[in-house]
């Protein structure tokens, strides 16, 4: 390893474990390592500049705003009722809802911490009043939330796209049978949960009517995903023109037909969908300066040939690659990470023979595990705000909900077709 790099990963190590924002710890830490490569720094503003100019990326912004305004504008609440009539009358119920609401809202806003905002603000003072704990009620929240990441549209599939110039499309279909497994994984711990918390269900199933009447008025909010991911996969328009109609669609739904959205609205939301958009793309432009000094540095190709040193086993070495994602992403910002070790990933599953789009749908699953990972966890941070409790009290009640997902995890590590199946049959 070079001196320039030594210096690169000890600075950004520093800083990160300082408690300095990611985005200055990326900054910083590419100054360090120019500095000592010999770089004049006008190679920073250069590739921080350069690192944005990715037509794709104009997909996050569109996407962003689409959710905001699809949550303002009464969505996610008709969601949320279209789910409890459907399994009210079951064990475990009202915990379901939180799952499925979330897993819908999925569809729609294709983030992690927006879902778990969204659905959580409503289910976990529901949840609480019928007898579920305040603690497991956030935790559910929490780990639903990152549904968001895994059903498309979204934000991280799109970046990944970019990353390992792979097909977005083909990443969205990727994330569909994961998403769902999950799903029911976390509507199983509900079920034990129920029983062991003694929380009795509803005494009778919602009739005919009540499904219809929830039907109808949660319509508009269920053909979102559909006209959004139906003219993606029909080939009508791209993910980032898709992007522009879900803005429109949600615009149109939340001030015309349900007329909840109003026009003194839209400067706040605006303005909320500005302040995650910049934090997004200020993300992905400093940490695209520094990982073009890790591949210039050729940092890639070292700690790809270390990890493949251990083992020649590529059971082993999935796994290695799976322990060290899940530990970045818990500690580390999603995006910075996707970035950083892309070249890292990819060299990686070239060696092993790996499909892109199976890799994508690891990395990105892994990351998506990690927004709902104690310490740093950005969904762990929305769930604990939302339900007014500490860190550590919703992190306690996480833990049968990650390991969920840490089954479902390796199950599409090590059987490709799950994931395979659907980009193969529509891609």
């Amino acid at each position: 390893m070079s001196t320039a790099a030594a210096v690169l990963l000890i600075a950004f190590a520093v800083c990160l474990f300082s408690g300095v924002p990611i985005v200055f710890s990326l900054g910083l830490a590419a100054i360090a390592g120019l500095w000592a490569a010999d770089f004049d720094l006008i190679v920073l503003a250069q590739r921080t500049i350069s690192g944005t100019q990715v037509f794709t990326l104009l997909a996050i912004p569109g996407f962003v705003l689409a959710g905001d305004l699809m949550m303002h504008g009464g969505l996610s609440r008709r969601l949320v009722r279209l789910c409890q009539v459907l399994v009210q009358h079951v064990t475990g119920g009202l915990g379901m809802v939180t799952v499925l609401s979330a897993t819908f809202f999925a569809a729609i806003s294709g983030s992690a911490p927006a879902t778990t905002a969204a659905i959580g603000g409503i289910m976990v003072p529901e949840m609480e009043r019928h007898g579920w704990s305040r603690r497991f009620a956030a935790a559910l929240s929490t780990a639903a939330g990152p549904i968001g990441q895994m059903i498309p549209p979204s934000i991280p599939m799109v970046i990944w796209g970019v990353v390992a110039e792979q097909s977005i499309t083909k990443l969205f279909l990727a994330g569909i049978v994961p998403g769902i497994l999950i799903a029911i994984g976390l509507m199983t711990v509900c079920w034990f949960a129920a029983r062991a918390q003694g929380i009795p269900k509803a005494t009778r199933r919602a009739t005919a009517r009540e499904l219809l009447v929830a039907l109808n008025d949660g319509k508009w909010a269920l053909a979102a995903p559909l006209v959004i991911l139906g003219g993606i996969y029909g080939g009508i328009f791209t993910p980032t023109e898709a992007s522009a109609i879900g803005v429109a669609y949600a615009f149109v739904v939340g001030m015309f037909i349900y007329r909840e959205l109003k026009l003194r609205d839209l400067p706040g939301i605006l303005l909320q969908s500005m302040r995650t958009t910049t934090i997004v793309c200020s993300i992905i432009a400093v940490a695209s300066a520094f990982g073009w000094l890790v591949a210039i540095e050729q940092l890639p190709t070292v700690i790809a040939e270390a990890i493949l040193s251990v083992s020649s086993n590529p059971i082993v070495i999935l796994m290695m690659i799976n322990v060290l994602l899940l530990f970045i992403g818990a500690i580390m910002d999603n995006v910075a990470a996707m970035i950083i070790l892309g070249g890292v990933l990819t060299s990686i599953g070239t060696s092993l023979g790996l499909d892109p789009i199976h890799l994508g749908a690891i990395v990105v699953i892994n990351f998506a595990i990690g927004m709902a990972t104690p310490p740093f966890g950005y969904s762990l941070f929305v769930g604990a705000a939302i339900s007014r409790l500490s860190v550590e009290e919703v992190s306690k009640a996480l833990w049968p909900m990650l390991l969920v997902k840490i089954l479902v995890l390796a199950l599409i590590t090590y059987v490709p077709w799950v994931v395979l199946a659907l980009p193969r049959l529509l891609g």
